[in-house]
């Protein structure tokens, strides 16, 4: 560790204090005249020095939890492993956390690592120094104090942030083996920031992948949702499946890809990809089930064919191809049943689509779940799933009123049909 931080001046950094949250500055202030330190901390510092506006804005102190809370009417306690103070005003929040210090530190707090070198639990306090040694990546522990209009940086974050370069402080296989998940946030970073991997931060990722196996599932969850729910989804996808984290992640997924016998099933997921990043570029809705379907599609493409020969249906064979993989991959990422719902919906309407007669084809573009079913067959008609006339059909009828639809759907239901031949009248006896 460092004994002597460097300071910067906001002005020789280029950023602004009216760029701050004035909910987070006014908790510092109260922190600072209550007697303690408190400082913006993490990823909203390095996201002004890239001149982007933070969605969040993060505060740390030497300012106990319940000390935080006698402070602040409107805080809330919460977390084990991270104990945690939230500061609301109204529904926005501003997260307070206490500095931390290293974890094989002794006194009244606590600290409880796996065997494997995991961090279970770890609310030992330290110094504003030990914490920002503690953080993850060096462009993450930079401290602005919003009183005095600078930023404190212990472990070298704004020459690597002025580097473009994303460092894992520490030892890096220790460090990801306290926490896995780091591995992950090293991709997310690089993509977000378009940052290189430092060598020793990136070397390390391949043979550790298969740690993320330990990790709770429904704090995967959280984290898939960070990783591809963002306008780089496609290079997050990408750099996970350089460094075998995808296959960490969706293992089914990724074996189906590397044995493909086309790019077809790899093109679909990177298309899926890209149309998330497009909305969310354009500010529309996205929704996590939509792009979970394509990315678990080909598993439940493969075992539907599988599964055809001995069920009655083609929804029957979807159905019991759903319920396998879903079964498989809840194991790895708690995908709640309000995700799982939809998907397995979207996945079961596909055969519907090679149907295009009669009243039942209508009812079908009146079901709740139509257009996302919709979205996900032209995605599959783009890399040649199903016959683009088919595609093209079911993108026309919906331009027509109900009166033409009706024509439409009653004249497919007769096309081809051979007209009965003309007998003459049976003669009597």
């Amino acid at each position: 560790m460092s004994n002597n931080p460097k300071t910067y001046s906001l002005k020789e950094l280029g950023l602004s204090p009216k760029n701050l949250d004035r909910h987070a500055v006014s908790i510092t202030d109260k922190l600072v005249k209550a007697g303690f330190q408190a400082y913006l901390v993490g990823g909203c510092v390095r996201d002004l020095l890239l001149g982007l506006q933070p969605k969040d804005f993060d505060v740390s102190t030497n300012a106990e939890p319940e000390q935080v809370q006698a402070l602040f009417k409107n805080c809330r306690l919460i977390g084990r492993r991270f104990r945690l103070a939230h500061i609301h005003f109204g529904r926005h929040i501003i997260e307070v956390a206490t500095f931390r210090g290293p974890h094989v530190k002794q006194d009244k707090n606590t600290s409880h690592a796996h065997k494997d070198g995991r961090l279970l639990r770890d609310n030992v306090y330290g110094t504003l120094e030990e914490d920002a040694w503690r953080r993850d990546f060096t462009v993450n522990a930079l401290y602005l104090d919003a009183q005095n209009n600078t930023v404190i940086d212990h472990v070298g974050g704004i020459e690597d942030h002025q580097n473009k370069t994303l460092r894992l402080m520490g030892e890096p296989i220790q460090r990801y083996k306290e926490d896995p998940v780091r591995m992950l946030r090293a991709i997310r970073f690089k993509a977000k920031l378009d940052f290189q991997l430092e060598h020793g931060t990136e070397s390390p990722i391949n043979d550790l992948a298969p740690l993320l196996k330990d990790i709770p599932s429904a704090r995967l969850y959280d984290e898939v949702l960070k990783l591809f729910l963002s306008t780089q989804a496609t290079q997050v996808f990408e750099g996970l499946r350089q460094y075998g984290l995808f296959e960490a992640l969706f293992p089914q997924s990724e074996q189906c890809l590397k044995h493909a016998t086309s790019d077809q099933p790899l093109l679909l997921v990177r298309q899926a990809m890209e149309n998330t990043e497009t909305r969310l570029k354009d500010n529309r809705h996205v929704t996590p089930y939509f792009l979970l379907a394509a990315i678990l599609w080909e598993p439940v493409r493969r075992l539907t064919e599988k599964n055809r020969p001995s069920l009655n249906s083609d929804v029957q064979a979807i159905n019991a191809a759903a319920g396998e993989v879903i079964a498989h991959q809840i194991g790895r990422i708690a995908i709640p049943r309000r995700i799982t719902t939809p998907m397995r919906e979207v996945w079961a309407l596909q055969p519907k689509f090679h149907k295009r007669s009669g009243i039942r084809c209508l009812r079908f573009l009146e079901h709740p779940r139509f257009r996302a079913a919709y979205d996900f067959m032209l995605l599959r008609a783009q890399y040649g799933e199903i016959d683009s006339k088919v595609a093209d059909w079911w993108t026309h009828i919906q331009t027509l009123d109900a009166g033409e639809q009706k024509k439409l759907t009653h004249a497919k239901q007769f096309q081809g049909k051979r007209k009965p031949k003309k007998t003459s009248p049976t003669k009597p006896a």
